[in-house]
């Protein structure tokens, strides 16, 4: 290989005839062979200090669907496990100033989507994103990091209050180097991969000029579905949300379902639930307990949550349930009713 000429490395599928070129003058210079030698033999040194593992993109492992976009990374460094990635994934990725809405937001609609076996994809920044990852942990669910610098770095989270446990229940991913320096031109690269990796990208929360609305466009770009979370129309946090949505360039997400409907029509575990023969679907106690405490008047959530004893975060799990089972009906506004 390190022989090769611009003809035979220009044969290589995603490489064209300039970038062949300038592939082929470096490496008829020995002093630049050498240097890429030895940086990465220092890179495969490293693997071991950080537990992690170098994929390439022939390798089965690979993740499939990153596969298909017009730039994959030719390898990634993994922290964790990389399985996490070749189930259904969806991507959720937000204002680092969220409001109370936004995680609750992302609490909703992430607990049922991990409950039906979807992978959380987030890049480990503050606010949406680390709301993303808590939910799918909070909820014995799989979730992947994308960072914008090496995987021995979780720039964000330096006290390790989440990371370790994505590492236990996912992955971290990255295609920079250990020990690269973090650039702003980094993160929109970073990005590609971030919608890339999934089957769709939820937005929750984002201003007119946000990154998370660059995520949107690659998302658009690579052929995969974008959801969004609308917003008050007086919060400048849902001024990126609502204006995908009135473009048409998002369809609307209220729930989890919103989600599994368009991406996975056919049944695959989070299909309503019909019943059989006119009989109702079987009930967990904790869900009959917030079933004999509702009635056709709808009731918000916090009222509900009082009446049951039950922490709100864990009680839309329960009624996400009884929305699938034809029991519960959600409204605007966290409004709730039995049907």
């Amino acid at each position: 290989m390190f022989h090769a000429g611009t003809a035979d490395i220009a044969g290589i599928p995603g490489i064209g005839q300039r970038l062949a070129q300038t592939i082929a003058e470096f490496l008829q210079n020995p002093r630049n062979v050498d240097h890429a030698r030895k940086s990465a033999e220092h890179q495969l040194s490293l693997l071991d200090r950080y537990g992690a593992k170098l994929i390439t993109i022939d390798e089965p492992s690979y993740p499939p669907l990153l596969k298909q976009i017009y730039d994959p990374p030719p390898y990634l460094f993994v922290r964790g496990d990389i399985q996490a990635a070749h189930a259904p994934c969806l991507s959720v990725v937000g204002t680092r100033q969220a409001t109370q809405y936004g995680k609750k937001a992302v609490e909703h609609i992430c607990g049922g989507l991990v409950s039906g076996g979807f992978t959380i994809v987030s890049g480990l920044a503050y606010g949406i994103d680390m709301a993303a990852h808590r939910t799918a942990l909070d909820n014995s669910g799989k979730t992947i990091a994308f960072l914008a610098g090496g995987v021995d770095n979780p720039y964000t989270d330096p006290a390790g209050k989440i990371w370790p446990r994505i590492i236990e229940n996912g992955a971290i991913l990255s295609e920079e180097w250990f020990e690269s320096k973090i650039s702003p031109a980094k993160f929109p690269k970073r990005n590609r991969l971030i919608s890339g990796i999934s089957k769709g990208t939820l937005i929750v929360e984002s201003n007119k000029k946000g990154g998370s609305l660059i995520t949107a466009s690659y998302a658009l770009d690579q052929n995969r579905e974008v959801f969004a979370v609308p917003g008050s129309i007086f919060s400048h946090t849902s001024g990126g949300t609502n204006a995908l949505i009135e473009k048409g360039h998002a369809k609307l997400a209220a729930t989890a379902e919103d989600i599994i409907a368009e991406l996975c029509p056919a049944p695959s575990g989070l299909h309503r639930i019909q019943p059989a023969g006119g009989e109702e679907p079987a009930i967990t106690p904790e869900e009959k307990n917030v079933l004999d405490r509702m009635s056709d008047i709808p009731m918000h959530i916090d009222t509900l949550a009082e009446q049951t004893v039950i922490d709100p975060s864990l009680l839309l799990v329960h009624l996400f349930e009884l929305e699938l089972k034809n029991l519960v009906e959600q409204q605007p506004g966290q409004m709730f009713r039995r049907l």
